[in-house]
């Protein structure tokens, strides 16, 4: 049975852009739905062996018509397919990184894989979220029924790119290439003599023998793109740099093959958009931040969404900087903040993002390179807000042209306070909304009705850029049932999520600790208010990546990969004692599959 939810406050403002009030909507008012698609429903699992499994809706109903389904895997972590093991990590010499035991580190930190189609063959692009990290590229065989089988799996070297850093989400771009991330980017700032910074930065010296001198912070914190060029499976792999180095959780390209908004997960982050120069062509552009001037704190808030323009950069200008091996010392001056988040000197501007409060100061001439470097802190020197709380997934509804972003956590800088606090102190202190660790989702209204223009009045050249943005739907705090810190009717710290074309359908999976014991995935029908649980998944584990196709070969499929199970903590069970859960080291291995096959939905 589905659940009716009360979505939280649609209300949304006018704004002013181009001298002429906005005559959008408070409320989006969705076209017509061509398709309806209704999934069964899983039950929240309560006896012991349902909390150790993945189970799915067996069925989805697409226009009357039902459709059998389920969740299938294709590989799980530490798999042997051909000539790879799928997880193993290795270095930049290409040799396996191994365990204080001596043997291969398999990692179970399995995160989005992208389904690419190359001639006549399907390849799956895989990435782990570890430092250091793996890509691997599969190549998959599709049965006559829809179901996809691994045939042959290999690691992707990213020894030119200097190894790769805890790719989380990502998405699949319109002209097919997969478009990956490096997550929670290493402060610069913070770096030692000897090359340490702290023990989560420390670890990716395996990727140079232990060697931490060898490690550039800088390197790290970036959009990585691949590419298959052929039915072979070789690959080409780039960094673009222009697109900004914060915690990317992932990139979404729009319709255009041109605007990109990025997500940056975290504490005291911002909302990220990247206009390219040249469609299909994301080495060189301009980045922009968003500016939250709030209308209404009612349920997850709603606010008018204003931009501001970062500069224009390219690959080729930040990647330079790099190869000189810049310090943070060589982009800003910084000084002690007071103690009532002031600075003590008028020329320096106090901020506060995920590295804290600051008193910062560009130096001459290097406003490009900060930009790119340091884009977060860059972001709120230029005024714009960086206080929001685990921003995740990013979809896009075409018809409708809304853009939706979760927001795992609304907490912290997000909060309303008395009084300033740690997360406040500096910073502009824009959003002020009431505390929900439970989370929501958010919808963004694009302008349409004239030609956009950021806040220093500078024209945007793209149609597809967010003017106002609101609360969709949230969970909700609930401590009835033991396990459980938000209602198990409700989302509990909202990851990823992809939307359906045609049928008003997202799909919404969890990345939740204490919030619910088990994650699920939700399927929510927006113009009817319900969400629907699609998938459950064992203790420990999160749902990452959900991710839609809707035809592949005839057959459509929604990725979910099922990370760490008994890897992560819950309301009644440590971290540290998680794996004691396990039955067997075998249990630990995560998932990567699909839940489908579904029907193709026609336009």
């Amino acid at each position: 049975m589905t659940k009716k939810v009360i979505a939280t406050s649609l209300v949304t403002a006018t704004i002013l852009l181009s001298g002429c009030a906005s005559n959008q909507p408070d409320k989006a008012v969705l076209k017509p739905q061509t398709h309806t698609i209704k999934f069964s429903e899983v039950k929240v699992p309560t006896k012991e062996y349902e909390k150790r499994k993945i189970t799915a809706s067996p069925s989805v109903t697409v226009d009357g018509k039902e459709y059998k389904i389920g969740y299938n895997a294709i590989l799980r972590s530490g798999d042997q397919v051909g000539e790879g093991v799928f997880g193993q990590i290795f270095d930049s010499q290409g040799n396996p990184v191994v365990g204080k035991d001596g043997s291969p580190f398999i990692s179970n930190s399995n995160d989005f894989s992208s389904l690419l189609p190359v001639g006549d063959k399907l390849f799956m692009v895989s990435q782990f979220e570890t430092r250091p990290a793996a890509m691997y590229i599969t190549e998959l065989e599709q049965t006559e029924n829809g179901h996809l089988k691994a045939i042959n799996t290999k690691n992707i070297d990213l020894s030119h790119l200097n190894g790769l850093w805890v790719p989380c989400a990502g998405s699949v771009t319109p002209w097919g290439t997969h478009l990956s991330s490096e997550e929670y980017e290493p402060d610069a700032a913070a770096i030692k003599a000897n090359g340490s910074i702290n023990p989560y930065y420390d670890q990716m010296a395996d990727y140079y023998g232990g060697d931490l001198k060898a490690l550039n912070p800088y390197d790290y914190g970036w959009t990585p793109e691949v590419k298959v060029l052929n039915e072979d499976g070789d690959v080409n792999v780039v960094k673009h740099y222009t697109m900004g180095r914060f915690a990317h959780e992932l990139a979404y390209v729009m319709p255009d093959e041109k605007t990109v908004f990025l997500s940056d997960d975290g504490t005291n982050v911002a909302i990220f958009m990247f206009i390219a120069d040249e469609a299909k062509d994301l080495s060189s552009g301009t980045l922009y931040a968003a500016k939250w001037e709030q209308r209404s704190d009612k349920g997850a808030g709603s606010a008018d969404i204003k931009w501001v323009n970062l500069g224009h950069s390219s690959d080729k200008n930040i990647k330079a900087a790099l190869d000189k091996k810049l310090k943070f010392s060589d982009i800003f001056d910084k000084i002690e903040i007071n103690k009532d988040g002031t600075c003590s000197d008028s020329s320096f501007t106090s901020v506060n993002t995920t590295m804290g409060a600051e008193c910062l100061k560009v130096k001459p001439g290097m406003d490009e390179i900060a930009s790119r470097l340091e884009s977060r802190r860059f972001a709120a020197i230029k005024g714009a807000t960086t206080e929001f709380r685990k921003m995740e997934g990013i979809t896009h509804n075409p018809k409708d042209n809304i853009l939706y972003i979760s927001m795992s956590s609304i907490e912290k800088g997000m909060q309303a306070d008395a009084k300033k606090g740690k997360y406040e102190l500096g910073g502009n202190n824009d959003i002020q909304l009431s505390k929900n660790k439970c989370g929501a989702v958010y919808a963004l209204n694009m302008t349409t009705f004239s030609t956009p223009h950021d806040m220093d009045g500078n024209k945007i050249d793209s149609k597809y850029i967010p003017n106002s943005m609101y609360g969709l739907v949230a969970g909700t705090p609930d401590k009835s049932i033991a396990g459980n810190t938000c209602s198990v009717e409700s989302l509990a710290n909202p990851d990823n999520i992809t939307f359906i074309p045609n049928t008003n359908t997202i799909i919404i999976g969890e990345d939740t600790g204490s919030g619910h014991q088990n994650d699920y995935i939700w399927s929510y029908n927006i113009g009817e208010k319900q969400l629907t649980r699609i998938q459950t998944t064992p203790y420990g584990s999160e749902t990452t990546s959900p991710y839609y196709y809707n035809n592949i070969g005839g057959h459509g499929y929604i990725m979910s990969v099922v990370q760490h199970p008994y890897g992560e903590g819950d309301a009644m069970t440590k971290e540290d004692d998680m794996p004691n859960k396990a039955k067997s080291a075998s249990d630990m291995r995560a998932y990567t599959g699909y839940i489908g096959p579904l029907p193709v939905i026609s336009k």
